[in-house]
């Protein structure tokens, strides 16, 4: 029978785990939901909200009340019958995210059935009683038990052992939830737990003795031609009716009563697993033993053979009842059930996004006051020098004299080197001297820049060369020694868009180069892209011509493009 019982539960359980395992779970509950907080857990929420406290106030969450039917049986000295039901009721409440406690009622009606006959049962009271003994009085005068049909001399009629015991208890379990602490992943579908628990239970067991007010016939069995179990069970069934009608074997008066029916203190332990449905419903299957200090839960008590002495077994019976059942969670402004929440949720989403951590104010050292942190500075720069993005002090006309303490600012490289204070050699009465020596634009520029040279790219590829920048170092120094002079930086192609991307790329990554690595002023360039005429891996430079302006940036065509 438990056979049977356990491929129904392996069934179900493979049902429900494929939907199970589909649902989607939702979040978790929000932290900072103070609705969700009891009164008494106040004070503890209002300092983790002003960061006093590191961790957030347990909230108030749902009770879950169940109701369930399934598989009841009796495990004892008479084999059980399958299918004998079972129904039941719980209300669960947790008291964290591991341990809840629930109060459960069960209401079975279990039956057994024996397929082999006994014939040595005067000390069961419900054979006896039914009349399978009959007395009779020896040649001395004493009295003796004689089959009442004949069919065994000095002993009893065959009979098969039955049973229907109606039995209730109500217990209170301990239940510890075993997978809702997950690492990797925020919550499951699906909830395995185990249970123990205490409590009382009732029991009243009846036997199908009598048809009607006669005796069934079983010696018409024991002597037939039946040989297997299933034979036998299946003419038992046949020739014996439902009435069970013949109380069975109980302690009468000597154990305590509760309702009429026998009293037993019990324990309980199980295990079960749930699938969520809903935030609000959820179906689980449970496997319970319930364990209590009695023999007679099947209405037998005694070890026999087959007409031998009678001696009382020692084992006590137990009964398992294997259910199905659908939870609902109750409660307004509560969060599910805690056993269904990860208490690692709130962990892991503070870690990965802070919300209420409260952070270190960053403090960057930057011993030289220029800005410029130590850890990027190139230069322990004097007090109130100006210096570039590298910490470096400026120096406008690259004479060597930074711009703090060059009395000279712009000095013509024909002027150069200069003094300590950045004055150059170039005196003059007046100012039709400096003639010809400081740029003007136009054609003034291309004399003093001076052809410039083209930089080079590998085929598809954006990254400058070490030549590369080598050229762009020269074409550095000959414009701070003519800080008026602009230069052209020109890109070439534009038959697609990948192209005229490409171009636009190059022009930028010269231009950004000459801005950031060499102290070049942005607006010193002039950015033209996607022209005709030259290679597509080229970038030429050349001096602009008097009047010639243009923008020093553009946004890219195809930014989609860009290359990194």
């Amino acid at each position: 029978m438990a056979s049977k019982k356990y491929l129904f539960l392996a069934g179900i359980f493979c049902l429900l785990a494929s939907y199970g395992f589909s649902q989607r779970v939702g979040a978790s509950y929000d932290v900072k939901d103070s609705s969700l907080v009891p009164g008494k857990r106040m004070p503890q929420h209002t300092e983790f909200l002003n960061g006093t406290y590191n961790f957030p106030a347990k909230p108030r969450n749902q009770w879950e009340i169940g109701i369930k039917a399934g598989l009841f049986q009796v495990s004892g000295d008479i084999p059980a019958k399958f299918f004998s039901p079972g129904f039941g009721a719980h209300i669960r409440k947790a008291f964290g995210y591991i341990f809840s406690m629930r109060l459960e009622y069960m209401y079975g009606i279990g039956k057994g059935q024996h397929w082999r006959y006994s014939g040595n049962y005067r000390k069961n009271s419900a054979w006896f009683d039914a009349g399978y003994f009959a007395p009779a009085i020896s040649s001395n005068g004493d009295v003796t038990y004689v089959s009442a049909l004949g069919t065994n001399p000095g002993g009893g009629d065959p009979v098969y052992y039955n049973y229907k015991t109606v039995t209730q208890d109500l217990s209170l379990q301990g239940v510890v939830t075993l997978n809702n602490i997950r690492f990797h992943k925020a919550k499951t579908g699906f909830n395995f737990y185990g249970f123990a628990g205490i409590g009382g239970s009732i029991y009243d067991t009846k036997v199908n003795a009598l048809n009607g007010n006669s005796k069934y016939n079983f010696a018409s069995i024991s002597q037939g031609t039946y040989k297997t179990r299933k034979e036998t069970l299946d003419a038992l069934k046949s020739l014996m009716d439902d009435s069970y009608e013949t109380p069975a074997e109980n302690h009468g008066d000597r154990r305590p009563k509760l309702f009429g029916d026998t009293f037993k203190p019990s324990a309980t332990v199980g295990a079960g697993v749930a699938f969520k449905l809903s935030n609000r419903l959820n179906l689980a299957i449970e496997d319970r033993w319930t364990f209590i200090k009695d023999d007679l839960l099947d209405g037998q008590r005694w070890q026999e053979s087959a007409w031998g002495d009678a001696a009382q077994t020692r084992d006590f019976d137990s009964y398992n009842y294997m259910s199905v059942g659908l939870n609902i969670n109750l409660g307004a402004k509560s969060v599910e059930p805690l056993w269904w929440l990860n208490p690692l949720d709130y962990a892991y989403s503070e870690i990965r996004n802070p919300r209420l951590m409260r952070l270190p104010k960053p403090v960057l050292p930057d011993s030289d006051g220029d800005g410029v942190t130590d850890q990027f500075d190139q230069e322990q720069t004097p007090q109130g020098c100006p210096v570039d993005s590298h910490g470096v002090s400026k120096d406008t006309d690259g004479d060597g004299v930074p711009d703090c303490k060059d009395k000279q600012l712009i000095t013509p490289s024909y002027c150069q080197p200069v003094d300590a204070d950045g004055v150059g050699n170039c005196p003059c009465p007046d100012e039709s001297c400096y003639e010809g020596l400081i740029a003007k634009g136009g054609d003034d520029c291309a004399a003093l820049l001076g052809p410039l040279p083209s930089v080079a790219f590998k085929s598809n590829s954006n990254n400058l060369s070490s030549d590369a920048k080598a050229v762009l170092a020269v074409v550095a120094a000959k414009m701070r020694n003519n800080p008026g002079c602009k230069v052209v930086v020109m890109g070439y192609c534009s038959s697609n868009k990948r192209e005229q991307q490409l171009s636009w790329d190059h022009v930028n990554k010269v231009i950004n180069y000459m801005v950031d690595s060499e102290g070049i002023s942005s607006d010193r360039f002039i950015f033209n892209y996607a022209q005709e005429g030259g290679d597509c891996n080229t970038v030429d430079l050349r001096a602009a011509a008097e009047g010639e302006d243009g923008p020093n940036t553009v946004e890219p065509p195809h930014p989609n493009l860009r290359k990194n």
